[in-house]
């Protein structure tokens, strides 16, 4: 898809990873680290190398390392993995205004190359679907773009840890950098009330119910956080008209 000629030399593919280009170094160090705690866990490097390109889902794929190691069901490994990231089944409500004009099989390359910052960037940058095929090429072309060097930084990183497992200390922590990125996104979006009102109340959330099993405190935190925001959008109209 990143090779279409039509996405790959359309400006915005550039712009695209130009936008995503500072958090590439983080999303780098979070590869590097899951890909060296894959390999020390005890998986084979072909095991690690698979699951890298099969399932390219950081969170996912540390949630379900001691799983594997403590010899769990499949099915409590993949309800684990499901839980976790189930925040993109909201990204994928939200993006599929922008990209239902698409092939099946291209909207499946995005659903499976769309990440937590190049979602975050590209909602940023874009807060309406374009009316015009122009515009809809040129928002896909961005996507595409941004998608492609947080995809490479990934892969790049990830097969390094693979291959220098035995070099480097999980006790590094590099894996951290990869939620700086995303912790320095967000604050930047946090540009409305609302939002900020939604930012405050997941985290809280999440941090309170953080002993629920199968990270279940992320689903519960978007859940209380979007409900929340909903009822508050309903009641501010209702407050306005009475006043």
């Amino acid at each position: 898809m990143f090779f279409l000629p039509r996405l790959h030399r359309h400006p915005a593919f550039l712009e695209g990873m130009r936008e995503v280009s500072p958090q590439a170094p983080g999303i780098a160090a979070w590869g590097l680290m899951t890909g060296v705690a894959m390999v020390k866990s005890g998986m084979s490097v072909f095991d690690a190398s698979a699951m890298t390109l099969l399932v390219f889902a950081g969170s996912s794929q540390l949630a379900a390392i001691p799983l594997l190691v403590a010899g769990a069901p499949a099915w409590v490994i993949l309800a684990t993995g499901f839980c976790v990231n189930l925040r993109f089944v909201v990204f994928s409500l939200h993006l599929r205004q922008f990209l239902i004009h698409l092939p099946r099989w291209q909207r499946l390359c995005h659903a499976y190359l769309t990440t937590d910052i190049s979602y975050v960037l590209f909602t940023r940058k874009y807060a309406q679907p374009a009316q015009t095929d122009e515009g809809r090429l040129a928002q896909e072309a961005y996507l595409a773009g941004n998608d492609f060097l947080n995809w490479l930084s990934w892969m790049v990183a990830s097969f390094a840890g693979i291959a220098l497992a035995n070099m480097i200390p999980t006790s590094w922590g590099l894996g951290f950098a990869g939620i700086l990125c995303l912790l320095g996104i967000q604050c930047s979006l946090a540009s409305s009330r609302m939002r900020m009102l939604s930012a405050a109340v997941a985290g809280a959330t999440a941090v309170v119910a953080y002993n629920l099993p199968l990270k279940l405190n992320i689903v519960v935190a978007i859940g209380v956080a979007v409900i929340l925001c909903m009822t508050v959008e309903k009641i501010r109209p209702a407050a306005k008209a009475a006043a």
